[in-house]
């Protein structure tokens, strides 16, 4: 299976008999069977599908996904029937109020302060031996990393209202800890002086964007898959347009698919370039590429090797089954 992501301007996209036609500049440079196809993301303006193509993507369990050029997900197209699931949703509202809801939203965060904490370990190794002054510095952060995300343990409380100023400030405080050991494994070969979300200018942060708009898109998708609401979070706040569930989740994922790959690139030499301040279409295109090979990768999950794309499925589907009472909620921690 494999997801198509479009990324130039003015493609036209049709099917033909059982396979989606790609065109550009009025030629077919692609044709993928519809059965062959995993998720259809369009990340480019002026981008033309037929309602064929639509309506075949959704009988086919295909989801489509609408990225900005800056990676920033703006819309998707799903079929009905994933919103199906009533139990689920109820039982996800109630959620909110009890100790359901305060324990998902520990779980996020330590899910991903112990991803964060692995994706400093696994660069860190490196240094040991080429770099003791860096491995020391790295070393002494992963120690405070631990020591604040320690904090989470002794948490006392019963609902998300009584515990998000708390949880936000061991999140706050750890991602310091972690951004920084990142600014000194990039050291001189690019500039990067701490992280920035929206509007990012500089190329570090504008290819983390970019990486975490494709992981987000895998998310949404595996959220509604389990029948879930993707508006109706617990980490983070309810505001209209805002799917907060989806950013729950997806801060499990962000170190070991995004930062891990996009660290590892610029270490071993790889570049992000830019054009008047966003990403150049080659440069979006290599992102996609990586951050989607990452999303292939396996990894150990309930003592078998899975792809990190099913890990995100089941992880969400895991999260419906513990709000309907049917067992405890683990966050995924990637190896190091």
């Amino acid at each position: 299976m494999i997801e198509v992501v479009v990324l130039n301007f003015g493609t036209v996209l049709g099917k033909k008999s059982e396979r989606l036609v790609i065109r550009e500049q009025g030629k077919v440079v692609k044709e993928i069977p519809f059965r062959d196809i995993s998720a259809l993301t369009i990340a480019a303006r002026g981008v033309s599908l037929s309602s064929d193509v639509i309506r075949e993507c959704i009988e086919h369990g295909i989801q489509i996904n609408f990225l900005t050029s800056s990676g920033r997900p703006y819309a998707k197209v799903t079929s009905p029937q994933l919103s199906g699931t009533v139990v689920t949703r109820r039982e996800q509202i109630l959620a909110y109020n009890d100790a359901r809801g305060a324990a998902l939203a520990i779980a996020f965060v330590e899910g991903k302060l112990k991803n964060q904490a692995n994706v400093l370990k696994y660069f860190a190794k490196y240094r040991r031996v080429a770099d003791p002054a860096l491995y020391a510095e790295l070393e002494a952060r992963l120690a405070r990393l631990e020591a604040i995300r320690s904090e989470l343990e002794s948490l006392s409380g019963t609902t998300v209202e009584e515990l998000r100023g708390t949880i936000f400030s061991i999140e706050g405080r750890a991602a310091q800890e972690y951004w920084d050991g990142v600014r000194l494994l990039l050291g001189e070969r690019v500039e990067f002086t701490g992280r920035e979300r929206r509007g990012a200018e500089d190329p570090v942060n504008a290819a983390l964007n970019y990486g975490y708009g494709i992981l987000y898109s895998h998310v949404w998708g595996a959220v509604m898959l389990a029948g879930l609401e993707p508006f109706a979070g617990f980490l983070h706040t309810d505001r209209p347009g805002k799917p907060s569930l989806v950013l729950d989740l997806t801060e499990e994922f962000r170190a070991c698919v995004v930062d891990r790959t996009i660290v590892g690139m610029l270490l071993r030499g790889g570049t992000v370039k830019m054009e008047e301040g966003r990403l150049t279409d080659e440069t979006r295109r290599e992102l996609a590429r990586r951050v989607l090979e990452r999303l292939e990768a396996e990894e150990t999950y309930e003592g078998r090797k899975h792809k990190l794309r099913t890990i995100i499925q089941r992880q969400a589907r895991c999260i419906a089954s513990f709000l309907r009472g049917e067992r405890r909620y683990k966050p995924f921690v990637a190896r190091w």
